[in-house]
């Protein structure tokens, strides 16, 4: 890699674009924030996947995929799995368990490599008490009424990631106000655990990890005090990363966590927040019925993932006829050749948006080349069974489109027949602000 081909990336602690310099570029290691495992990941669970698997594939590129180390944990011990697992009667292993797998089964249907370590939470609960035990000594933490609670007014520089002062902090957020606190920001690194729900023993009763102790646990015992890069969702910068870093930090004496914080952006669907009240909830479970993984890999790749996306089945079907056409022109190729255009696109911090603009333009051994750098395998996308599904959603889309010219234009004989053709399917349609949305009633 020449001298002005280097990796840059956003750190989201400095606002600033950044050249990337790995700590031991014999051993580059990246964290990034997992799933809770209490149910099917949705669509939005999948954008931290696609976009940490593409830098993780160009780090390798780069260093050598010897020399790259990716951790994504797993959440298996927390309040939601609780909840599921009374609800449904079962074990707390069987939730987690069935869960894990689903989204194992998920991911690697989007392409994803598996991380290098994928620990699960459970499996480092000592890790946890000797960092909390730690904390207490150093003066950060202090235990009261059977939990352990860390001294946020301990670390002058909390807030640092997410900039926000400890009054913007109190105002913004769900302060759970009890008479053990020293402050009402003071965050649970430990709780006594109540009837039914999983417990260890530790040095103040027996009970379990608070959320945010895991991942600095987890983090420690697999990449070291210090790693080069820590990435999620932006949703995470407050509370979640703001805590780890300061628990970590103060448990390591000062020493600096994660160099670099990298965040993607927001999802929504067809212009709309996604949630379950709206029918616009979509796990990735539901699509791989509808559309090939690799055209939903896509389909996210072709945002920058510090952008809001908004997650629509026009931009659905565009991705499907793009890699339809570059399948069929490319056939059996195979190359690692990649150009300098699209080379410096992605190492402008994973500016995927404009690598795949390059493609358009590219040559074949390029294009393949290219591809394979985004993770894509070039599997055939004509599996019968699939395909119908998606000439039947790009059906569904075109009587979509005709139905609101005939509503524009005041035809709602027209429009109201298109709607109950439609509904007849199975196929209920959804106004809103936004633009209409669907959902198949299986």
């Amino acid at each position: 890699m020449s001298a002005s081909m280097v990796l840059k990336l956003y750190n989201t602690l400095t606002r600033t674009k950044e050249e990337f310099r790995p700590l031991d570029p014999k051993n580059v290691r990246m964290y990034v924030c997992g799933p809770t495992v209490y149910d099917f990941a949705h669509i939005g669970n999948a954008r931290p996947v696609i976009v940490f698997d593409v830098l993780f594939r160009l780090l390798r590129h780069i260093y050598g995929t010897g020399h790259v180390t990716y951790v994504r944990n797993i959440t298996d011990v927390d309040d939601k799995i609780n909840a599921r697992a009374a609800e449904e009667g079962v074990s707390i292993r069987d939730v987690t368990e069935r869960t894990a797998k689903q989204y194992f089964e998920d991911v690697a249907a989007l392409g994803a490599l598996p991380p290098t370590h994928q620990p699960r939470a459970t499996e480092y609960v000592a890790n946890m008490i000797k960092m909390i035990e730690r904390l207490i000594a150093a003066g950060n933490a202090y235990p009261a009424e059977g939990h352990v609670l860390y001294d946020v007014l301990s670390k002058p520089d909390y807030g640092k990631l997410s900039r926000r002062s400890l009054d913007e902090m109190i105002a913004g957020a769900r302060v759970e106000v009890t008479p053990y606190k020293k402050n009402p920001m003071d965050f649970v690194l430990w709780k006594p655990s109540k009837a039914g729900e999983p417990s260890w023993p530790s040095p103040w009763g027996n009970g379990r990890p608070g959320w945010h102790i895991e991942c600095s646990a987890m983090s420690e015992a697999l990449l070291g005090e210090s790693f080069d890069i820590h990435g999620g969702g932006i949703d995470l910068v407050f509370p979640h990363h703001e805590n780890e870093i300061a628990q970590s930090e103060a448990a390591h004496g000062g020493h600096p966590f994660a160099c670099v914080w990298m965040h993607n952006g927001f999802l929504q669907v067809e212009g709309e927040k996604m949630s379950k009240s709206l029918g616009n909830f979509f796990t990735i479970r539901d699509l791989l019925k509808d559309w090939p993984g690799e055209v939903l890999r896509f389909n996210m790749l072709r945002t920058h993932y510090r952008q809001p996306i908004d997650w629509t089945v026009d931009s659905l079907k565009g991705s499907f006829k793009v890699l339809e056409r570059w399948y069929d022109a490319l056939g059996d190729r195979e190359t690692s050749a990649l150009g300098d255009a699209f080379t410096s696109a992605m190492l402008d911090d994973l500016n995927t948006p404009q690598a795949i603009t390059e493609l358009h333009t590219s040559g074949e051994d390029e294009l393949a080349g290219g591809l394979s750098l985004l993770g894509f395998s070039r599997r055939p996308l004509e599996d019968p069974t699939l395909r119908a599904e998606v000439e039947k959603n790009f059906a569904i889309a075109e009587q979509i489109n005709a139905r609101n010219a005939a509503r524009k234009a005041k035809n709602f004989k027209e429009s109201d027949r298109i709607r109950d053709d439609l509904a007849a399917k199975g196929i209920v349609l959804k106004d809103g602000p936004s633009g209409t949305t669907w959902e198949v009633k299986r």
